[in-house]
């Protein structure tokens, strides 16, 4: 064996000793077997490319999009099917539906983001609060949780951007306001099981307030758990968004945004169907990507899952 051969296999049994010197060296250990377990996921890997895809044409869409988002041909270009012109056809005002879905990729993301911003913080620390307080406090806000997951998701964000008003931002805070409880009860559910743990208990006694303890010892520790969960809502809340938009709360025209895309082709649905039909693709597949990833997130950062 020669030196070159030896560095790679050196630097791997650094990352996976069972004693690692430094918190460094275990974080990286840690995130070199998760990357194992998500990488040896085909299914995984494929819905990963296909949310980089989506960040890349997020980003290149000023590159990627041969015509503008928004002004279309209303004389030459009604209606054409899907051509060398027109990839995907146009619409009713003439406009480039390819370049219409891929403006409408950085609504989507911007959709999904800020949800996640928005609602993961706040499902995080009601769990946490109410899972280490215990008492009246985790009956009040469990019984605010059973209130909104009573509801479904797209009924309450109906009533919420319906009191808001129509547009974008609201449907994401609407959207936000809704997702939370689920993220709360995983939050709870994992602060029950470690706030009676030894390693809590040393922090109990060297003094930490509970502020401190929630924020720097048992936050960290749902923080997995979550991701993977929001991972996997995000196909439901793209599918929100969309139908928000297409019931006319979301998006306003002329947003190319994919679920108002929808709504605007169902009218020629039978014979000019590429108008409905790409941007409904578009949904399909990038959820489909969400929950691919998803559910090779949870299978790789799961503590109890054995290494591959």
């Amino acid at each position: 064996m020669t030196a070159s051969d030896a560095g790679p296999l050196s630097r791997r049994e650094w990352l996976l000793s069972e004693r690692p010197a430094s918190r460094v060296q275990a974080r990286l250990g840690r995130a070199y077997v998760a990357w194992r377990r998500f990488s040896a996921n085909r299914l995984a890997f494929i819905g990963l490319l296909i949310i980089l895809a989506l960040v890349v044409v997020a980003a290149l869409a000023g590159v990627l999009a041969p015509y503008s988002p928004t002004v279309g041909d209303l004389k030459n270009a009604r209606l054409l099917p899907p051509g060398a012109a027109h990839w995907f056809g146009t619409d009713d005002l003439g406009r480039d539906i390819y370049s219409r879905i891929v403006y409408g990729s950085r609504w989507t993301l911007y959709v999904v983001i800020l949800v996640a911003i928005i609602a993961a913080p706040i499902g995080l620390l009601v769990g946490t609060v109410a899972g280490y307080a215990g008492g009246w406090t985790d009956a009040i806000l469990m019984r605010i949780t059973d209130i909104f997951l009573a509801f479904p998701k797209l009924v309450l964000a109906l009533a919420f951007v319906a009191a808001l008003g129509p547009g974008i931002e609201n449907a994401v805070l609407a959207i936000a306001i809704t997702s939370w409880p689920p993220y709360a009860r995983i939050a709870r559910a994992e602060t029950l099981t470690v706030r009676n743990s030894d390693y809590i208990k040393a922090v109990q006694l060297m003094g930490a307030s509970p502020f401190r303890i929630v924020l720097r010892h048992i936050m960290p520790l749902c923080i997995s758990s979550l991701i993977i969960r929001v991972t996997l809502d995000m196909a439901g809340i793209i599918l929100t968004a969309a139908g928000l938009g297409f019931l006319g709360l979301g998006a306003q025209p002329p947003l190319p945004e994919w679920g108002a895309m929808i709504a605007s082709g169902r009218r020629f649905i039978l014979d000019q169907w590429w108008v409905a039909a790409a941007p409904g693709a578009a949904i399909l597949i990038v959820s489909l990507g969400f929950n691919l990833l998803g559910d090779g997130l949870r299978d790789a950062l799961d503590p109890r899952s054995g290494d591959q």
